[in-house]
């Protein structure tokens, strides 16, 4: 399996390449799963969930009835809760972000050369070029 160091929020997690889902070179490597400089990817989102919930305090990509069972489960510092209750402001994720939480995979682009071992570089996909990006795919998926 394939790894993959993604940036998302400035922070960098270790995760696992699912799928090579678009390239605008060549659609021979989409089909053979080749990784590429500039390739879209999907990739485990397990890590960036768990680090977005530590940190903001908020469930991301989950229905909102089991936001509060989470929070009353974990006992936290009297400094810690004033911490996360002055992140919330800046929680907001975009909603199509928030639904590929949901499925437990995000939409990455590599941004190294991978080489031999599969191991790459990278960065998820948010706003205007997610969007872009979703309408190439879905164009594909078409024809």
């Amino acid at each position: 399996s394939s790894g993959i160091n993604a940036e998302y929020g400035g922070i960098t997690r270790k995760s696992r390449v699912l799928d090579v889902v678009y390239n605008a070179s060549n659609n021979e490597l989409v089909r053979t799963k080749t990784l590429v400089k500039n390739a879209i990817i999907q990739i485990d989102s397990t890590p960036f969930r768990q680090w977005y919930e530590a940190h903001y305090g908020v469930t991301a990509g989950r229905k909102k009835k089991t936001e509060e069972k989470v929070e009353d489960a974990t006992s936290k510092s009297n400094h810690v809760q004033r911490k996360i209750e002055a992140r919330k402001a800046d929680s907001k994720i975009g909603q199509l972000l928030d639904d590929q939480f949901n499925t437990g995979r995000l939409y990455a682009c590599i941004a190294s050369r991978p080489g031999q071992s599969g191991r790459c570089d990278g960065y998820i996909l948010e706003g205007k070029e997610l969007e872009f990006y979703l309408k190439k795919i879905k164009m594909k998926k078409s024809k």
